[in-house]
């Protein structure tokens, strides 16, 4: 197995491949880390996301797609060294770049990425928990991580170097004794402001590599050359086309690369699924949230099956390196229709639910809620002649309900008001907020969600508010009891899959407009009928032999009848991902 030593010797080749065990499901961790053995890597490289193990402060997770050290075990037993990158931020078009919702509770400007001591401290004390378990899989000690990363990309966000001197020095004081590195972008900027003086200094590119490499000399002339993510494909927004990549122009790209001596991780080697709500988004051109896959057009898709770019690469690294043996494929199931035969309405199903009230809307890090939706009411008194209600600072996507009537649906970067009149004495405003992923990069990191400055009619502030946070992690809460199916609003509609051998497949859920579906109480994740995405990746460990329960949240204005599942993924009309 691969040492540290290994990771900074010039001469040692090493091809690694990213594979993010948040983003598959644990029963699935030993195929695809066999499928990245075939490909030829001797190395996976994987983040860890904060705020996915800390998502209540001072609450750890490290069970099911949050079992870090079981994954790093299962790595090890296969022979994979490990490159760790623990944050405390990643990117990775993850949710808020990895960082917990609760940094901001109390303020939501509060500084993050910098050596602010509110910060530091809360980092801090999520290393102490985080690192040892790290640090005692390193291969000094007998354990497979070979290096680990001081913070990620920091020159594309900030320039404090006493704060990345404090987290380099705090990995050293909690045992790390392997190799620490920083990533950035191949510029002048980056390199000056995200690296650290003693550590190692990689770059991140998809394209011109002999351009990246002389730019890091530049810099670092004694380094070795590690490109520490080779952007072999693209993710995806909603609302725009599915990126992919000619394999064999990425395949020559890599082919440069090694033959010129340099190390790589391809990124993504296996992309995987954004389940649940923990997809981000970016603030480019507007709000841009990212879909559930993150297939990435990786050598390995979503389902853990080769590519043509995997046999470009296996052929690539070949001249360079062994490679290994491709495991049996994942079973499949076959096609199916499955009715959904019960509905029960979003807004029926919520009084049971605990409600805050306060003088304004409270933000979602106020309610100590990280994802999801939140219903705010209001006792709207009348009479009212027409004026605009606004809401000031909507994050992301809004329903206005007057009396249970829907009467607007509002957007952020789009519109946030909506005309209001009533005659009556009273009526019952309701103000469904859903998030649609935090964004992810960029100096809107740390974004909060909800309905941000207050809500007016026309000048006035409407005060006194509930607020009702709705959890769509487990809809344990749920129950189920007649509805008419013709009422309108959001819904949520259930259907019964039989199968008699478990399998993977791809849900699509038929005249839906947007929403989430879970099986047997795991969230697949958000559908939009938007696109480019359409089908939802079904892996097989979710399903079991017999019954298996489907439920889907509809809230849009259409009303889903059933769900299909079909053999093959539908991730829409492709175009070309960014030459970078």
């Amino acid at each position: 197995m691969l040492t540290g030593d290994d990771f900074l010797r010039p001469e040692r080749r090493i091809v690694s491949g990213a594979v993010h065990y948040f983003r598959v499901h644990p029963r699935q961790w030993e195929h695809r880390l066999r499928m990245l053995r075939a490909m030829g890597a001797e190395c996976v490289e994987t983040y860890v996301p904060w705020n996915l193990h800390e998502r209540r402060r001072g609450e750890y997770d490290f069970t099911g797609l949050a079992d870090l050290t079981g994954f790093l075990d299962t790595a090890a037993r296969l022979d994979l060294a490990v490159i760790a990158r623990p944050g405390p931020y990643i990117c990775a078009e993850w949710e808020n770049g990895g960082l917990p919702a609760w940094l901001r509770a109390a303020d939501r400007h509060a500084p993050l990425r910098c050596a602010d001591p509110a910060f530091l401290t809360a980092v801090d004390t999520w290393f102490d928990v985080l690192i040892p378990r790290i640090a005692e899989r390193q291969t000094d000690r007998g354990g497979n991580v070979v290096a680990v990363q001081i913070e990620n990309e920091y020159g594309s966000y900030g320039s404090d170097a006493a704060y990345l001197r404090h987290l380099a020095d705090r990995l050293t004081a909690l045992g790390i004794t392997v190799p620490l590195f920083t990533s950035d972008g191949p510029t002048d900027a980056m390199l000056t402001a995200g690296t650290v003086p003693g550590a190692l200094a990689t770059v991140n590119f998809g394209s011109r590599p002999e351009t990246a490499f002389a730019t890091l000399a530049h810099h670092r002339p004694g380094d070795k050359h590690w490109c520490m993510e080779f952007w072999n494909g693209w993710f995806d927004h909603w609302g725009e086309s599915h990126h992919v990549r000619d394999a064999a122009d990425a395949a020559d790209v890599l082919d440069r690369m090694l033959t010129s001596g340099a190390s790589v991780n391809i990124y993504m080697a296996h992309g995987g699924t954004n389940f649940g709500l923990w997809a981000g988004a970016n603030h480019e051109a507007g709000y841009q949230p990212t879909v559930t896959s993150y297939d990435y057009d990786a050598p390995i898709d979503e389902t853990g099956r080769p590519t043509a770019k995997f046999h470009a690469f296996r052929e690539v690294i070949g001249r360079h390196l062994p490679v290994g043996e491709l495991p049996p494929e994942p079973p499949r199931l076959a096609p199916a229709v499955v009715p959904l035969t019960e509905r029960r309405p979003l807004l029926d199903a919520l009084p049971d639910l605990p409600a805050t009230e306060r003088p304004l809307p409270p933000r979602f890090e106020e309610l100590g809620h990280d994802q999801g939706m939140v219903l705010y009411r209001h006792e709207l008194r009348g009479p009212r002649q027409q004026e605009t209600l606004e809401l000031a600072g909507l994050a992301d996507l809004a329903q206005v309900f007057v009396d249970g009537s829907l009467i607007a649906v509002l957007r952020r970067d789009e519109t946030t008001g909506t005309p209001l009149a009533s005659a009556a004495d009273r009526a019952d405003l309701d103000i469904l907020v859903e998030s649609l992923g935090r964004v992810n990069f960029g100096p809107m990191l740390g974004e909060s969600k909800g309905i941000l400055d207050g809500v007016r009619h026309g000048r006035q502030t409407l005060h006194g508010w509930r607020a009702l946070p709705i959890d769509l992690d487990d809809i344990g809460w749920l129950t189920w009891g007649t509805g008419d199916r013709d009422t309108p609003g959001p819904a949520f509609h259930r259907g019964v899959l039989t199968v008699t051998e478990p399998g993977d497949s791809h849900l699509r859920v038929v005249d839906g407009d947007a929403g989430y579906v879970w099986v047997n109480g795991f969230c697949l994740g958000r559908y939009r009928a938007e696109g480019p995405q359409q089908t939802m990746y079904l892996p097989w460990p979710l399903l079991r032999e017999g019954d298996n329960e489907i439920v889907v949240l509809e809230t849009g204005a259409r009303t889903p009848r059933h769900v299909t599942l079909d053999r093959d993924a539908d991730l829409g009309t492709p175009t070309a991902a960014p030459a970078d």
